[in-house]
């Protein structure tokens, strides 16, 4: 009898917060979205060199428990990089298809080899190139570098 009580009252609850903002039901694609940018978007530079690259990857927090073998930064404004979620999907790496591609300027970042935590080096390597970019959510944001 009291359970019956509860349960309403909880859903009354719940959607309260909701409309209040104070719990985010999205909160794992936001922090997914905030993971992409920090390790893939770099607005202030146009090209990299490989001083760039050892001290972004660390700057970035991609240099913390091992050298991350590779990662790509993006050198476009942040609306250019979400219009990119408004192309055609694409099939990704893993079968899903939620992928989208576009050109942009990149700053490619490998790991030379040899070089271990915290002192990872990198091999910078820069241009206009095609990437592919998987997007989630409404509206769609990205949330992973697939190529």
């Amino acid at each position: 009898m009291a359970l019956q009580r509860t349960h309403p009252l909880l859903l009354l609850l719940l959607l309260t917060l909701l409309g209040l903002g104070l719990i985010q039901p999205s909160y794992g694609q936001h922090a997914m979205y905030q993971r992409f940018l920090r390790q893939h978007v770099d607005l202030q530079v146009t090209s990299g060199d490989d001083r760039y690259c050892n001290v972004m990857m660390q700057r970035r927090r991609m240099t913390i428990r091992q050298c991350k073998p590779f990662n790509t930064f993006i050198h476009e404004d942040i609306g250019n990089i979400l219009n990119i979620c408004n192309t055609s999907n694409i099939p990704c790496k893993n079968g899903r298809m939620n992928c989208h591609e576009g050109v942009v300027q990149v700053t490619d970042c490998r790991e030379t080899g040899g070089s271990s935590v915290p002192n990872c080096r990198y091999r910078a390597k820069s241009s206009t190139r095609r990437i592919v970019i998987a997007c989630e959510g409404n509206p769609e944001v990205p949330v992973h570098m697939d190529k």
